[in-house]
């Protein structure tokens, strides 16, 4: 039984608590938080033990009627793996300051910069490079979606340049500070980072993308357009996707026009928080002309990275294969 510490209990580290606690080779420890808040109260009302993520805070748990089991001092000295769910670029000085003087073992998300880690890691991509490894960084949402996509695509067939556009979501749902509210930004440096980031995990992959900042909260969309290196259909490709998990196709014609009705969906099957692992890629939009492969695929930027941080911690203490991991992943979170 793998003993888990997740430090940082928001958006992301709530959600690896929850697939983490579903797991029988694993265990939550304990979770942390920076300062007393709903999230440090709802951890405890979870059952998870909560340590204060900041040692000199811990005293306003306490003035705040909140228990806490201790600092993340004492958390680190409970683990075997720390999945590391702070702001980004806190997780780099999170493993010079607590996790490599205790030499435990930390998974990182994306904001962090590829140098933090051993590895980028997607499970279906490169699970067996992070097999044995001490720091594994999970990459972001919207590398992690066009990891799983790319990555089917590339194993079946012989593809050249990709050419990604990305309408990105402006905030998460319960993030009232951030914008645009009525504006579309571009990210005017061109190509965007996400491409380079996609080539962590699939190096031999010739990408190019760029983005947008829309003003929605629930969803990121992606218009993927990929050279074909052979004959191809699009039933070909429907049927690439069709056996990759965490891959699920959509219909517009099936009630499915917008990210909008995505999320209701989600709602109604019964998931917690309403949250999406899969890559939602329209099958209507899937076409090929001229030797180029289109479609268009959501992605929810809270949860598709939570399987992935499970797989992690798996492949890093070598419990199971690819195979095994992702099946187990994804039956205990009905994917």
């Amino acid at each position: 039984m793998i003993k888990v510490g997740i430090n940082g209990y928001g958006t992301i580290g709530k959600r690896v608590a929850d697939a983490v606690s579903k797991q029988d080779d694993m265990k939550v420890i304990g979770v942390t938080k920076t300062r007393p808040s709903w999230e440090a109260k709802m951890a405890i009302d979870k059952g998870f033990d909560l340590y204060a993520a900041i040692p000199e805070n811990a005293e306003k748990f306490g003035e705040a009627g909140i228990k806490i089991s201790g600092t993340i001092d004492d958390l680190i000295k409970e683990v075997d793996v720390i999945v590391d769910c702070t702001p980004s670029k806190f997780g780099a000085g999170n493993k010079e300051k607590y996790y490599l003087p205790n030499t435990v073992k930390a998974t990182f998300q994306g904001g962090e910069k590829p140098e933090v880690a051993d590895v980028s890691f997607n499970a279906l991509a490169n699970y067996e490079k992070a097999v044995g490894k001490n720091y594994v960084r999970v990459v972001s949402c919207n590398t992690t979606g066009l990891s799983r996509a790319l990555y089917a695509v590339s194993s079946n067939l012989k593809i050249g340049k990709v050419r990604v556009v990305l309408i990105r979501r402006a905030a998460d749902p319960g993030d009232s500070k951030k914008g645009p509210i009525n504006a579309i930004v571009p990210s005017v440096k061109v190509p965007s980072h996400h491409g380079p980031d996609v080539q962590t995990v699939l190096p031999d992959i010739d990408i190019v993308t760029s983005a947008v900042k829309v003003p929605t909260t629930i969803m990121h969309l992606h218009s993927i357009m990929a050279e074909l290196k052979e004959n191809t259909t699009a039933e070909d490709v429907i049927k690439i996707f069709e056996n990759t998990p965490r891959i699920k196709l959509i219909d517009s014609t099936d009630g499915f026009p917008s990210t909008a009705e995505i999320i209701e969906y989600a709602r109604d099957f019964g998931r917690p928080r309403y949250d999406l692992y899969e890559n939602m890629i329209w099958r209507d939009s899937i076409s090929v002309k001229d030797n180029e492969l289109y479609f268009f695929q959501a992605i929810h930027q809270e949860a598709d990275v939570v399987p992935e941080n499970v797989d992690a911690i798996r492949a890093m203490f070598n419990l199971a294969s690819k195979e095994e991991s992702i099946k187990k992943t994804n039956k205990s979170l009905r994917i």
